[in-house]
């Protein structure tokens, strides 16, 4: 099954960092526990996105 997501970190970092969690939570079910190469290179940019999407910790009360 594919699945439309954007390739860029920038398009598509107007999701919340919970939103991104979901998917990177769901591509762990989906392999299974073990990624693939192509599963890894979509880990590596959802984890960049949830990055960009995350409140800064600095700022944390």
């Amino acid at each position: 099954m594919l699945h439309s997501m954007s390739t860029t970190v920038e398009a598509a970092s107007e999701r919340s960092a919970a939103e991104v969690n979901e998917e990177i939570r769901a591509l762990w079910r989906r392999s299974g526990g073990t990624l693939t190469t192509e599963q890894r290179e979509e880990y590596q940019r959802l984890v960049l996105e949830w990055a960009m999407a995350a409140p800064d910790s600095d700022q944390a009360a």
